[in-house]
C-alpha cells in the first residue's frame, strides 16, 4: 500500500471510530447583543440590546456539526455615555436593528450523543460566516433619520454586509429529544459603518442638505469638527456579539455500526 494512503487512513481513523450519530436539530434562542466600534471603543457591556432567533443544526457525527442561524438583534450607543472628553463633545449616537444569517461549523470537545447516559453534554467551539442587514438611525430635534440616506461622511456604504464569526458554548441533554444550549458568538465585520462613523468630518458644503450637515456634525464645541478632522477610527472595523440560550429539538437517530456476518 502506498505510504501516503497509509498516512491518510491513520489521520482518518479517529473520525471513523466516532459513533455515527446523524440527524437534524431545530430550535429557537433568546438573549442579548452588544455593539463595539467608534461609539463604544471601550468594550462597554453595560448597554445590551435584545436579541433572538432560530437555529438549525445537522450532526455529521458526535463531534462535528453544521449550523445555520437566522437572528435579530438591537444595538445602540451614544457619546454622552463615554468618559472620554473628545467623544462626549463629538456627541454622536446611533441605533440599529440587525438581521443576521450565520452559517458555521461546530466542534464538540467531548463525544455528544442524544439519549446517552454518559455522553449527554459537551463544550464546543464554532467558526463561520455571517451576512447581516443593518440600518443606523439617529434622533435629531425630535425626529428619527436613516443615517445611510444622508452620506454623513460622503460615503455611500450600503446596509448589507458580512463578517467572520467565532464563538463557543455548552450543550447538554434535557432528555433524548430536547437539549439546552448556551452560546456566545463574535462577528468581525467587513464594514466600519454599522454606527455611521468611520473616518473624518467632510466638507459641510458637499453634503446634500442642512439636515445632512446637522446629522454629520453634532459636536458640542466649535473647534472639534471641521473638514478632515477626526470623526472616527477607520483602521478598526465594527463588530457585535450575540449571547443567548436556546432549546433544541433533535429529529435524528443514533445509527449503530453494522455487524459483519460470515457469508
Amino acid at each position: 500500500m502506498n505510504k501516503y494512503a497509509v498516512l491518510f487512513y491513520i489521520l482518518l481513523l479517529p473520525f471513523t471510530l466516532l459513533h455515527s450519530q446523524k440527524g437534524w436539530e431545530a430550535g429557537g434562542w433568546l438573549g442579548t447583543t452588544f455593539y463595539f466600534g467608534d461609539l463604544n471603543s471601550r468594550l462597554d457591556f453595560t448597554k445590551p440590546g435584545v436579541a433572538g432567533g432560530l437555529n438549525g443544526r445537522y450532526n455529521f457525527n458526535t463531534r462535528i456539526c453544521a449550523k445555520g442561524s437566522l437572528s435579530y438583534g438591537r444595538v445602540y450607543a451614544s457619546d454622552e455615555d463615554s468618559p472620554n472628553n473628545f467623544e462626549r463633545n463629538r456627541n454622536l449616537s446611533f441605533k440599529s436593528g440587525l438581521f443576521d444569517f450565520t452559517t458555521s461549523i461546530e466542534f464538540n470537545f467531548f463525544e455528544y450523543i442524544h439519549g446517552s447516559e454518559d455522553y449527554y453534554f459537551t463544550p464546543y467551539l464554532m467558526t463561520g460566516f455571517s451576512i447581516f442587514k443593518f440600518n443606523p438611525k439617529a434622533d435629531l430635534n425630535g425626529d428619527t433619520y436613516n443615517l445611510a440616506d444622508f452620506n454623513t461622511e460622503l460615503v455611500d456604504y450600503g446596509t448589507l454586509s458580512g463578517g467572520l464569526t467565532i464563538g463557543g458554548g455548552y450543550k447538554w441533554d434535557i432528555n433524548k429529544d430536547w437539549s439546552f444550549n448556551i452560546e456566545g458568538s463574535y462577528r468581525r465585520l467587513f464594514t466600519d459603518y454599522l454606527d455611521d462613523v468611520s473616518s473624518v468630518f467632510p466638507n459641510p458644503t458637499q453634503l446634500s442638505s442642512p439636515t445632512a450637515m446637522a446629522l454629520s456634525d453634532r459636536s458640542l464645541v466649535p473647534d472639534l469638527s471641521g473638514e478632515g478632522r477626526q470623526r472616527g477610527n477607520s483602521k478598526d472595523n465594527d463588530s457585535y456579539v450575540f449571547f443567548g440560550i436556546s432549546i433544541m429539538r433533535y429529529f435524528g437517530r443514533l445509527e449503530c455500526p453494522k455487524i459483519s456476518r460470515p457469508e
